[in-house]
């Protein structure tokens, strides 16, 4: 083989292995590092690395995977930055046995990696349970793209997508700090997967005709773009939603905020979608919702608040307390209210099963003004 045929090969595998999506792959993982951290478990960079050392191999293993059974379908996709594949194979002519090949070989990587972190070999072992969580990421992640279940193909991706990366992901994180996994971790993902499964609608639509023409039943081969319009819209009411409701108790104030605010990128995106090509808004907007909510964690690590619960306990209120709470009030009350609000399908019972959910909500909903008690220097 010529060096040009190798230079090519390395530059394909390189491009199929979706550089900006592991990017943001290390970003949730550190999601959910960070909030284990902010829960109270001990700093091991030990442990995270063996575990990033893990999951980079099993995640390209899954797009190498998605590379092969989508080359079809990526040859007569109009590509765009955030859809169509790495186009790599089309471009270069190069067979798909080598996408698959790669999927194999990275694939076998990961678990021989993931066998080693385990093992006494390590100062610092990984638990099983992040190992039982990787695992499951690349078994699902396969049957995504591939057979026997081949769920893309069925109308389950974009779903099974959303619980990979907006669950599982982070979850494999935590599990990695902590040993386990807990249900207040869980509850805690919801949001940013629910902002993932927009993101996927928003990004198989300018793959709808290829994807038809080559049989794959994605969500946006299937239903009509009213239906795939309300489901965005109710869905990305969900997002910002629960990321309101689950403030105070499950989600830190600061947690809360970098959530919820970044989330008002779904209203250009929900005007825009099935009307443009391009997915610009939910991508961007699903982005910044990770990095919103990792700063929000990193700002509890950091120890910025004294005390996460004033509103209960009275105590260790500070300036930056004050401006959170300012903050959240300015997002429940001018965020929700005058604009996501209007646009739900049913918003009766919404204010108050967030004030059940939600002591933060609750108070602001009835408007208590009392002044949380300041304990004197």
């Amino acid at each position: 083989m010529s060096e040009s045929g190798r230079k090519t090969i390395v530059t394909a595998l390189w491009q199929m292995s979706r550089p900006a999506q592991i990017a943001l792959i290390i970003l949730v993982f550190a999601l959910g590092v960070t909030m284990a951290v902010a829960r109270g478990a001990p700093v091991q960079p030990e442990r995270v690395g063996l575990g990033l050392a893990a999951l980079l191999p099993v995640a390209a293993s899954v797009h190498y995977a998605n590379e092969y059974a989508d080359v079809e379908t990526d040859a007569l996709a109009e590509r765009t930055p955030f859809s169509g594949g790495s186009g790599a194979l089309p471009d270069t002519g190069l067979p798909a046995r080598l996408a698959s090949r790669a999927a194999l070989v990275s694939g076998a990587v990961g678990l021989v990696v993931l066998v080693v972190v385990v093992s006494p070999l390590v100062s610092r072992p990984v638990g099983v349970i992040p190992a039982a969580l990787l695992v499951g990421i690349l078994l699902v992640g396969w049957q995504y793209s591939v057979g026997p279940l081949r769920l893309a193909w069925h109308g389950f991706g974009e779903v099974t997508n959303a619980a990979l990366g907006g669950v599982a992901l982070p979850l494999y994180g935590f599990a990695v700090v902590t040993g386990g996994v807990t249900l207040q971790a869980m509850l805690a993902t919801v949001p940013f997967a629910l902002a993932v499964f927009v993101n996927l609608l928003e990004t198989q639509w300018p793959d709808r005709r290829a994807d038809a023409t080559v049989g794959k039943r994605t969500l946006a081969t299937r239903w009509s773009a009213g239906r795939l319009r309300l489901v965005y819209g109710l869905a990305s009411i969900a997002a910002i939603g629960t990321a309101i409701a689950l403030s105070g108790g499950v989600l830190p104030r600061p947690v809360a905020i970098g959530t919820a605010v970044p989330m008002l990128g779904f209203g250009p995106g929900y005007i825009r979608f099935t009307r443009r090509e391009k997915p610009l808004p939910a991508v961007m907007t699903m982005v910044t919702v990770a990095v919103g909510s990792t700063a929000g964690w990193s700002l509890v690590v950091a120890g910025a608040l004294v005390d996460i619960t004033p509103w209960q306990s009275g105590i260790g209120v500070t300036w930056v307390q004050r401006l959170n709470r300012l903050a959240l009030d300015i997002v429940i009350e001018r965020v929700w209210y005058r604009a996501v609000m209007p646009t739900a399908v049913i918003t009766s019972n919404i204010p108050s099963e967030i004030s059940r959910a939600s002591p933060i909500a609750e108070s602001i909903f009835s408007r208590q003004t009392e002044e949380p008690r300041v304990l004197p220097d």
